[in-house]
């Protein structure tokens, strides 16, 4: 997901990290279990001058994540892997429940949209070799299987809001 947050215009900085969960559960190796509250994540920091809150909305449930999903994302299985938005203003939880309620008027999708909105009590920057993965490692499996596609539809939706920078 952070590759393709990472291609926006607008988009200053991504983290991956967990949130939903204590700090002692925050390490890959405890949180892959799924026995923890943990779910990976991506921080995001924008310029709302450049791009809006409802843009990275858009991107998220239509190209990021597949929002009826519950506790697993394409080939990745466990509560870890849920849809879940986790806010840090008011702004950012209207938005997010008002995107929900108009994808789901509009029956943008064949099944319910499963994604929780909940505010953010802390979040854990992964280790270090999650962040960038897809930089580093364009030709890993995963990356080739599952990122790549999601770039592709990027760039197809929504042509207007993609750099050409890598970051």
């Amino acid at each position: 997901m952070q590759a393709v947050f990472q291609r926006l215009i607008g988009v200053e900085r991504t983290v991956v990290g967990y949130a939903g969960g204590s700090a002692h559960t925050a390490h890959y190796e405890i949180v892959s279990t799924g026995l923890t509250r943990q779910a990976e994540s991506v921080e995001i920091w924008f310029d709302p001058k450049i791009i809006s809150l409802q843009q990275l909305f858009a991107v998220y449930f239509t190209v990021a994540q597949n929002p009826t999903e519950l506790d697993y994302q394409g080939p990745d299985r466990g509560p870890q892997y849920r849809s879940e938005i986790f806010y840090t203003t008011a702004q950012q939880r209207t938005v997010a429940l008002a995107t929900i309620a108009a994808l789901t008027k509009a029956h943008r999708f064949n099944a319910p949209i499963v994604t929780v909105v909940a505010p953010l009590r802390a979040f854990y920057r992964a280790e270090a070799y999650h962040q960038n993965f897809e930089l580093r490692h364009p030709n890993d499996p995963y990356i080739v299987e599952v990122d790549l596609p999601k770039l592709r539809a990027l760039r197809a939706r929504f042509p207007n809001l993609v750099t050409h920078a890598h970051r």
